[in-house]
């Protein structure tokens, strides 16, 4: 089967925005988790509409085996490269909802280490039948190879810095509620035997989330409304980062996770005026 044959393939997850899991996320990131009927903070939603897939099926990786949503990609490393969010109205606490996912792109390019192969995905989320999120999220499988661990580019200038200590804990406990497997990020002896990074790696999604975080907790008289992000490279556990941005025209900033290394992630965000 050619691999553009999986353009199209749809999957469809039902899920409660439950308060137990809102909670467990809340605690995580060591803030006040919101009440039922409240709005879910931004990004939150990655925890949910996980299909569980029994140990059996998952690859030596711990990712669910190819070819059951996803490509039947083998010899490759997967990784969430990154993605674009367009928040249209919050989902809320406690209520059902439903995320419909199709594959919309697959695409071969040639990269410095080898062939990398991008796989597409539209998520669209729809609670009460009003349409909350729509987001494309950016899967990468790259043949393996030795980590990035610098960028040439410079650090970035930011208005604002957090500053972030990501433990092994917190790495785990993202894992958990998110019921993420990649083995990379809490299984010492994989990531660095099998994958060659020095360290357990941080979740790309996590650190989209610390930004999109950083940037509410900065201006809370800004809605975000369109939030795209990418990884440049990755971040390790013990090894802290900054995160921080600046405004790049009306209504844009730009936000970056950086260290002494170069930056290693970067976002742009498009909001609108609390009135």
């Amino acid at each position: 089967m050619k691999i553009d044959s999986w353009v199209g393939n749809q999957e469809v997850s039902r899920d409660v925005i439950a308060s137990t899991l809102v909670y467990r996320i809340a605690t995580t990131f060591c803030e006040e988790s919101p009440r039922p009927g409240e709005a879910l903070p931004h990004l939150w939603h990655w925890a949910f509409f996980q299909e569980p897939v029994v140990e059996s099926q998952l690859g030596d990786d711990g990712h669910p085996a190819r070819g059951l949503f996803l490509p039947p990609i083998e010899g490759r490393n997967r990784m969430w490269a990154g993605g674009r969010v367009n928040f249209l109205e919050p989902l809320r606490v406690d209520a059902p909802a439903e995320r419909r996912s199709t594959i919309t792109n697959v695409q071969e390019k040639q990269g410095r280490n080898g062939d990398l192969l991008f796989v597409t995905v539209e998520h669209t989320y729809v609670q009460n039948d009003i349409l909350c999120i729509r987001e494309e999220q950016d899967i990468v499988y790259r043949e393996p190879s030795p980590p990035k661990l610098r960028s040439t580019l410079p650090v970035p200038s930011t208005s604002w810095q957090d500053n972030i200590q990501p433990s092994p804990v917190m790495l785990f406990r993202y894992s958990a509620v998110t019921f993420n497997g990649h083995r990379i990020h809490y299984d010492q002896p994989y990531v660095t035997e099998r994958e060659g990074y020095p360290g357990l790696v941080v979740h790309g999604p996590m650190i989209a989330t610390l930004l999109l975080r950083s940037f509410t907790r900065r201006h809370p008289d800004k809605i975000p409304r369109y939030f795209s992000y990418r990884g440049l490279r990755p971040l390790f556990a013990n090894t802290g980062f900054h995160i921080g941005g600046v405004e790049r025209t009306d209504q844009q900033f730009s936000l970056w996770a950086f260290n002494d290394d170069g930056p290693a992630h970067q976002a742009e965000i498009q909001y609108q005026e609390q009135r």
